[in-house]
C-alpha cells in the first residue's frame, strides 16, 4: 500500500492557504458590507466606557457621530477605526 508523505513545500502551501482564509474572515468581520449604526448604549458596552467618557470622545472630536432628533448614532466602522488607531504594540 503506497504511503503519501507531505513535503516541506506542501506544508508551506497549506499554511499560506490557511493564513489567507483566516485573514479574509477577519476582514469580512471588520469591514461590514453596509454601514451599521450604533446607539450610545451599544458603543459604551462595546468599548466598556462610561457615559462621561463617551461624551468626552464626542466633544473633543475623537468620535464622530450623528444626531437624529434626540438620538445620537455612531458608525460601527468609526468605532473599529478608533480602536485600531489606538493599538499599543510595545510592551513594558
Amino acid at each position: 500500500m503506497p504511503v503519501n508523505v507531505a513535503t516541506w513545500e506542501d506544508l508551506q502551501e497549506i499554511k499560506e492557504d490557511f493564513l489567507k482564509e483566516i485573514s479574509q474572515l477577519i476582514q469580512d468581520r471588520i469591514k461590514p458590507s453596509k454601514k451599521t449604526y450604533l446607539k450610545s448604549s451599544e458603543v459604551k458596552s462595546m468599548l466598556k466606557i462610561s457615559t462621561g467618557t463617551l461624551h468626552t470622545l464626542r466633544v473633543n472630536g475623537t468620535l464622530p457621530f450623528y444626531k437624529v432628533g434626540g438620538i445620537i448614532l455612531y458608525e460601527k466602522e468609526d468605532i473599529i477605526k478608533i480602536i485600531e488607531e489606538n493599538r499599543v504594540t510595545n510592551s513594558y
